[in-house]
């Protein structure tokens, strides 16, 4: 395994009209503030990069991107808000090797929906604050390294079946909630030469993210993304190339 740095760019929509008092409460420094904390305690993190809603187009450049081994994106009320420039440059980086991790709501963002080639993200959905016992299905997955069989957040959001994702490569946690739903709520998938994680806890009103378990999961999922070697934006096919070798004749 390589002992290189990982660079990584957290997106997180941080939408200053969506502030209620609850939301503060729960992360008073935002999600990606605890979400850079718990990578700063890592040893392999190299730059960390933080980009919201308002500073997106600014910081999500493609040199950002081209320097970037792992995109993490929380999202929730702008989705559709994003801009698709920036959604291109990010989705042809993740087909040339950048990890991506998709964290709850973003399922519906522009760049998930675009990576999983589709446009529906039919799910069942209730902020109850119920209880969540997740299981884990790979134990030998290097997400769900240090993770127990199964353990309970106290308090999240609830989703439940059906899922309108692409069948996942693996399903590395399963969710079962109060109400009875369940949930795939760790999946991964390979698109082109980069690795995609779908974590489902933390929605914004609840401090899922500051559970230990979550830290170890999503700090896991990182690693797990980052590539071996940072490829940038080199066109390696799509040309009328001459043979490498000539055939005997």
């Amino acid at each position: 395994m390589s002992n290189r740095k990982i660079n990584v760019t957290i997106y997180n929509e941080d939408y200053p009209d969506y502030h209620p008092e609850e939301v503060k409460e729960a992360y008073p420094n935002g999600i990606h503030g605890v979400l850079s904390e718990i990578l700063e305690r890592e040893d392999c993190l190299g730059k960390l990069r933080i980009a919201t809603f308002e500073t997106h187009r600014e910081i999500l450049t493609q040199e950002v991107l081209d320097d970037t081994d792992v995109l993490v994106w929380w999202s929730h009320k702008q989705q559709q808000e994003v801009d698709d420039r920036v959604v291109s440059m990010a989705a042809l980086r993740v087909l040339r090797g950048m990890g991506f991790v998709a964290l709850h709501s973003a399922h519906a963002s522009k760049l998930f929906q675009k990576l999983m080639g589709t446009e529906t993200y039919m799910l069942r959905w209730r902020v109850a604050g119920e209880r969540a016992r997740l299981w884990t299905v790979e134990n030998n997955h290097p997400i769900a390294e240090g993770i127990p069989e199964t353990f309970v957040v106290p308090h999240d959001e609830t989703y439940g079946e059906p899922f309108g994702i692409p069948q996942p490569d693996e399903l590395v946690f399963l969710s079962w909630f109060q109400g009875g739903e369940v949930f795939r709520s760790g999946c991964t998938w390979k698109r082109g030469e980069g690795k995609i994680f779908y974590f489902q806890n933390g929605h914004e009103t609840y401090p899922v993210y500051y559970q230990p378990e979550v830290q170890r999961i999503f700090a896991n999922a990182v690693k797990w993304a980052s590539p071996v070697k940072r490829c940038c934006m080199v066109d390696r096919g799509g040309r009328n190339a001459p043979p490498m070798e000539l055939a005997n004749t």
